[in-house]
C-alpha cells in the first residue's frame, strides 16, 4: 500500500503534491514501483496533529481520487475518519476505507461502509492523533489491543459489514511508546486469533528514529527491516512511503521464507 498524503503537515512528506494531477502522477509512479494499493489521505494523523474541516479534506481528497482512478485500475484506499469524505471518495472511484478511528470518530461511517460494500481497515489507537502520545501506557499491550479490535470487528458486523470485508491494524506508532512498537512487530502473531488480514504501517516512523538515532528523511533501512519483520510475523499489507525498495525487500524475504525450513546440507545447488 503506497502512501499518497495530500496534506501540508504530514510528518514525512507533507506538502509534496500541489494538486490532483501531481498527486495522481505520484500514484501511478508508485504502482510502477510495485504498489498494489494507493492510500490517499487529506488529513495528517501524525502525533499532535489536529483535524481539518470536512470541506477542506474533501477538496484535497476527492479530485485526487478521481484523477488517479482515470489512470489506473489498481485499488485505491481513502484514509479518513469522516463519513462524508469516505462517501464522496468511494463515489469518485476509491475501493477501500482506511479509518484510523476504527469507525468511532464519525457515527455515520459504519453506515457508509456497509452501504457501499467496500472493505474497511479498523485500526487501534488510544485517543486521537492530537492526544494519543500524551500517556501511552498499557497493563497488557497485546491483550488490550486484541480486545479493542475484537470489539470493533463486532461493531462492524452489527452495522452490516461482512467479516470478509474487514482488515485490522494494530496501530504501530499510534498511542504507543517506542518499546511498545518494537514489541508489537516482534509479537505480531497475536492477531492471528482474530482471523482477519493484518495491515501494518511502520514506514519512517519515530520509533525507527529513536532506535537508530536518525531523522525522518534517513530511515529507509530501518523501515525496510521493520517491514520485512512485519511480513515474517504475519502482516498481509504494508503501508509504505518507499514502495520500490520495500517491494524488493519483501519479495526477497518471501523467496527465502517460502522455501520452508531446509536442514543444513539438504538439497539445493550452491549460489
Amino acid at each position: 500500500m503506497g502512501i499518497l498524503n495530500l496534506t501540508p503537515d504530514s510528518f514525512s512528506d507533507g506538502g509534496a503534491y500541489r494538486g490532483p494531477e501531481e498527486a495522481a502522477a505520484r500514484g501511478v509512479e508508485m504502482i510502477a514501483e510495485g504498489a498494489d494499493i494507493i492510500d490517499v489521505g487529506g488529513e495528517s494523523t501524525r502525533p499532535g496533529s489536529r483535524p481539518v474541516p470536512e470541506d477542506e479534506e474533501l477538496d484535497r481528497v476527492v479530485p485526487a481520487v478521481r484523477a488517479l482512478r482515470e489512470r489506473t485500475d489498481v485499488l485505491i484506499s481513502v484514509d479518513t475518519t469522516k463519513a462524508a469524505v469516505a462517501r464522496e471518495a468511494l463515489a469518485a472511484g476509491a475501493d477501500v476505507v482506511n479509518d484510523v478511528s476504527a469507525l468511532m470518530s464519525d457515527p455515520r461511517m459504519a453506515g457508509v461502509v456497509a452501504t457501499s460494500g467496500a472493505p474497511v481497515v479498523l485500526m487501534h489507537m488510544r485517543g486521537t492523533p492530537e492526544t494519543m502520545q500524551s500517556f501511552p501506557a498499557y497493563r497488557d499491550l497485546f491483550g488490550e489491543i486484541s480486545a479493542f479490535l475484537a470489539e470493533r470487528i463486532e461493531a462492524a458486523h452489527a452495522a452490516g459489514i461482512a467479516a470478509e470485508r474487514i482488515i485490522i491494524d494494530p496501530g504501530i506508532g499510534f498511542g504507543k511508546t517506542a518499546e511498545d512498537n518494537l514489541a508489537l512487530i516482534d509479537g505480531l502473531g497475536f492477531l492471528e486469533a482474530l482471523d482477519r488480514p493484518v495491515l501494518t504501517g511502520v514506514s519512517r516512523k519515530g520509533f525507527i528514529g529513536k532506535a537508530l538515532g536518525l531523522p525522518v528523511g534517513d530511515r529507509l533501512e530501518g523501515s525496510l527491516a521493520a517491514g520485512v519483520l512485519c511480513v515474517a510475523r504475519g502482516a498481509h499489507i504494508l503501508r509504505v512511503h518507499d514502495v520500490r525498495a520495500t517491494r524488493r525487500a519483501v519479495d526477497m524475504a518471501d523467496a527465502i521464507l517460502s522455501r520452508g525450513a531446509a536442514r543444513p546440507g539438504e538439497g539445493g545447488a550452491a549460489c
